[in-house]
């Protein structure tokens, strides 16, 4: 397993992505990998802070023969994603992340594997603790909790940097050189109600929707992978003269579209339940049928619960969960392919009186990411619910004349004969919050081929982790004179 994985080269990127995720490391509970951090710069005998917020900055001088160059800060982010499958026993608290080596990708068993933002955060120890590689003075930032509020970047203030040039390694595939991002906006939607006692003698089911592939909120949702929460409202408003929910529970996290819901509910006709569940399950799995080859739809019989929505209230729900936009709501008008402005429906959870929905809606326009937010809050306020927008966050504007752009598009053209994808990304990088505090930064993203972040499919590429270390090692070579 792990140990397999430390035979790979390089072996100090390999090693030190080994040593991360054997600490758990939670977006919120990061204390254990802060002081992991602190721990190996110490060792290193480097400059340490830890700010107020928990980000961690190591320094390390110029190494001989660089010191004319400008200082760069090369950052990732701490915090990992934890999903598993439905099946997997792991428990991210106290284990760590089980690798193992799968027809040329490093992959992790049954969980997300962590290379978002871990071997961005390798790449950087590697360097640190490296007495040969040639680099210019260095400062290391490595952030926390940004999977789920980047506040690490947000509280981040001015003053501990002195860089000009920050290198990002939060992209995911090894040709693209990132210029810009998406901001984001949380959506909390709540509402109370009163539980309703059930009929006597009705029967009980519980309905699952699982296999769905999920992703990132961000990267992904342009991929029309199946949302688990709007799969099951559309199974639950076709049986809604027919049922009462008793109890859903579907998705996790903000930025992971979701993969599995479950719903309990109650019914007085059991016969006719069933031949419409049926008929719409068939209906979604032939929809989806070649993009979620695994998706599966399940009905089973269960003991009854003692409340229910009343009626009134449960037609409320599910109509504003309908009419929640999910999903890609403009492309860029602008950049050929990028998406502007989406929403993820990412969590919903309704039980012992209580209703709770949240949202991720991301956009590249400041304007766009407010409008599609007030859309979905409008239609969650007609149905009686209390909405909060929080948690907002900055796109990162691409700037087509930076120095550093030029630099590694120079570079990846030398080494490896052809030229990078420069562009845009949906998902939200730190760059653009960093940059409130520190504008005058030339900022790039770039990183080895992932696939499958937010999921238990995320996998690294170990040959575009090769040419990933061979990138940077050139580019630390080729950064400017001051």
């Amino acid at each position: 397993m792990n140990t397999e994985i430390r035979n790979l080269e390089p072996r100090a990127l390999w090693n030190n992505f080994a040593d991360l995720n054997a600490v758990p490391r939670a977006s919120k509970k990061e204390e254990r990998i802060i002081q992991f951090m602190v721990d190996f710069s110490n060792k290193l005998g480097l400059s340490t802070q830890v700010d107020n917020v928990g980000n961690v900055i190591i320094k390390k001088p110029a190494s001989k023969g660089m010191e004319n160059r400008k200082t760069i800060v090369m950052q990732s982010h701490l915090d990992m994603v934890h999903q598993k499958n439905n099946d997997t026993n792991f428990d991210f608290d106290t284990q760590g992340i089980e690798m193992i080596i799968d027809e040329g990708w490093v992959k992790a068993k049954g969980t997300t594997l962590g290379a978002d933002n871990g071997l961005g955060v390798a790449t950087i120890m590697s360097v640190l603790e490296s007495d040969s590689i040639s680099h210019p003075a260095i400062e290391a930032l490595f952030t926390i909790d940004e999977e789920t509020g980047m506040t690490g970047a947000m509280g981040l203030e001015a003053g501990y940097l002195d860089g000009e040039i920050l290198l990002n390694l939060d992209t995911e595939d090894d040709d693209d050189i990132g210029v810009g991002c998406a901001g984001g906006i949380d959506i909390t939607a709540t509402k109370t109600y009163t539980p309703q006692t059930s009929e006597e003698g009705v029967a009980a089911y519980k309905i699952t929707v699982k296999g769905l592939q999920g992703g990132h909120s961000g990267m992904d949702i342009h991929k029309d992978f199946g949302n688990a929460n709007k799969m099951m409202n559309r199974i639950l408003y076709a049986l809604k003269e027919l049922s009462s929910i008793s109890k859903i529970d579907g998705g996790s996290l903000r930025n992971a579209i979701p993969r599995e819901s479950n719903a309990n509910i109650t019914t007085t006709n059991t016969e006719v339940l069933e031949e419409e569940f049926y008929g719409i399950a068939k209906q979604i799995i032939d929809e989806y049928s070649s993009i979620e080859k695994e998706l599966e739809i399940t009905l089973e019989e269960c003991l009854a619960t003692e409340h229910v929505l009343p009626k009134n209230e449960q037609d409320l729900l599910l109509k504003a969960i309908y009419t929640t936009h999910n999903g890609v709501f403009r492309m860029s008008p602008d950049i050929s392919d990028l998406v502007e402005t989406s929403n993820n429906v990412a969590r919903i959870l309704v039980k012992d009186g209580a209703v709770k929905i949240a949202c991720l809606t991301r956009s590249s326009v400041e304007s766009g990411k407010i409008n599609l937010a007030n859309n979905i809050k409008s239609g969650f306020e007609l149905a009686g619910f209390s909405v909060e927008l929080s948690g907002s966050y900055p796109g990162w504007k691409p700037n087509p004349t930076s120095d550093i752009l030029k630099v590694l598009d120079n570079t990846y053209q030398k080494l490896f004969d052809s030229k990078p994808t420069i562009m845009a990304c949906h998902a939200g990088l730190e760059c653009g919050i960093l940059g409130t505090n520190y504008p005058e930064m030339d900022m790039i993203s770039f990183g080895p081929t992932i696939k499958g972040a937010h999921s238990p499919d995320e996998r690294a590429n170990i040959k575009s982790t090769q040419k990933f270390w061979k990138y940077v090692l050139e580019i630390l070579k080729d950064i400017p004179v001051k």
